[in-house]
């Protein structure tokens, strides 16, 4: 709270933080501002719905601080910066670029919002350090009511979600934060801008992109796409290599790589499972040699970011938020972020010493080593927060309860009664 204390002018918000960010690290089960104003002991959730929508701080200087934490305590050698989008089912078409749209979390077409996101991601641990809010154009950056009602600032314009991830890695970098590689899935690889930037920003990048896009090989004489390429390689070729640790242990893939067009420092990397044989393609540029089993630790560091939002949204309630406005939006998501980040930190920091030499490997008398999902857990306990107590319910609060059980009550006689018909 130190690190963001001064951007808070005035010591109401500033508390409001504090109690804020309390409660999203709390044990309480849905962390809205009506919830956490409970968690909090406040009469009212007046002083969280301000915080989110009328008080005067800067959410991108707290995002700017959240990033140099984050550096300051995951940062080491072989970083690598992650980007992904995730999406926020919602109702109603008020909430600031909500529209049908695809997203991963449903799986499906969903009325939702959808953020990009950045993380960090080392062998310390890893989290998310920012994160864009996508603006579809038709339904919202070409209707000016609608972006007048959500508080959208008219510098904002519509921008592709690769343009969205390539202004977060850029911001990252102008940060000094240390990174050599960037990695993405389909919807960044297939972007050229976004490899191009990448490129001139001189970091390296391993991204996944369609089987169905064409290479070049022989010097760039032979266009070919990339699944067909792939028949034409010899057993040889195929090399055994884990993609790092799962839920079951090692995740162990055959690996190929071929030098496409005409530089030394471009690859075509194919992973392919063991037992099913499915093929996944990733198009790698770095600016020096490297060695494949280098492409490969990167590419199987592109999941964390899906552990990130899992822990997000299940541990400190990325997605618990209940507000529409623009700006509320992006204050929410960075406190949420800043939250991950330091249960992120403090995992790291409680992580026990391994030993380095192979010879001598880990015993089963060791400390294990605590997860995130354990040290939020735990915080309470800590904390030992008096406002958990049964005795601190909060007269709106039990009004709650008693209009959820009346409209139980309700709906079970109408049902009833239909029976009945």
């Amino acid at each position: 709270m130190a690190r963001i204390a001064g951007r808070f002018k005035r010591v109401e918000p500033r508390s409001s933080a504090r109690a804020y960010l309390l409660g999203l690290l709390s044990s309480v089960e849905r962390k809205n501002c009506w919830q956490l104003a409970e968690q909090a002991g406040h009469t009212r959730p007046g002083p969280m719905q301000r915080l989110l929508r009328y008080a005067r701080w800067d959410a991108d200087a707290v995002r700017d601080d959240l990033r140099a934490y984050a550096a300051d305590h995951l940062g080491t050698d072989g970083a690598v910066l992650i980007v992904d989008e995730t999406g926020f089912v919602k109702k109603g078409r008020s909430s600031a670029g909500v529209q049908r749209q695809y997203t991963g979390t449903a799986g499906r077409i969903e009325n939702s919002q959808v953020g990009v996101f950045l993380a960090l991601a080392t062998s310390r641990g890893r989290a998310l350090i920012d994160r864009r809010l996508y603006l579809p154009e038709l339904a919202w950056c070409n209707d000016p009511e609608r972006r007048h009602a959500a508080g959208i600032p008219e510098t904002v314009q519509f921008a592709t979600k690769p343009r969205l991830a390539a202004e977060m890695i850029e911001a990252a970098l102008d940060a000094d934060i240390s990174a050599s590689w960037v990695t993405g899935d389909e919807a960044y690889g297939q972007d050229p801008h976004l490899r191009n930037a990448l490129e001139a920003s001189g970091i390296g990048y391993v991204m996944a992109f369609a089987c169905s896009t064409r290479v070049r090989i022989n010097q760039g004489r032979t266009s070919i796409r990339a699944d067909a390429l792939t028949g034409r390689l010899p057993a040889v070729a195929w090399q055994r290599y884990s993609a790092g640790p799962g839920a079951k242990g090692p995740r162990y893939y055959y690996r190929a790589w071929i030098r496409i067009d005409t530089g030394d420092h471009r690859h075509l990397l194919i992973r392919r499972n063991r037992t099913t044989g499915e093929l996944a393609f990733y198009l790698c540029w770095s600016p020096t040699k490297v060695a494949l089993a280098e492409l490969v630790r990167v590419a199987g560091v592109r999941w964390s970011v899906e552990e990130c939002f899992q822990a997000a949204k299940g541990q400190v309630g990325l997605d618990h938020y209940q507000v529409r406005h623009w700006i509320s939006w992006h204050r929410h998501i960075t406190l949420a972020m800043l939250a991950l980040a330091f249960l992120t930190a403090v995992a790291a920091s409680a992580a026990p010493d391994r030993p380095t030499d192979p010879h001598h490997p880990a015993r089963s008398s060791d400390p294990i080593t605590l997860t995130v999902p354990e040290i939020r857990h735990l915080l309470p306990v800590a904390l030992n927060s008096p406002a958990t107590s049964t005795t601190r319910l909060l007269p709106w609060s039990i009004w709650r309860r008693h209009h959820q059980a009346t409209a139980r009550r309700s709906h079970y006689r109408r049902r009833s009664a239909d029976e009945l018909i």
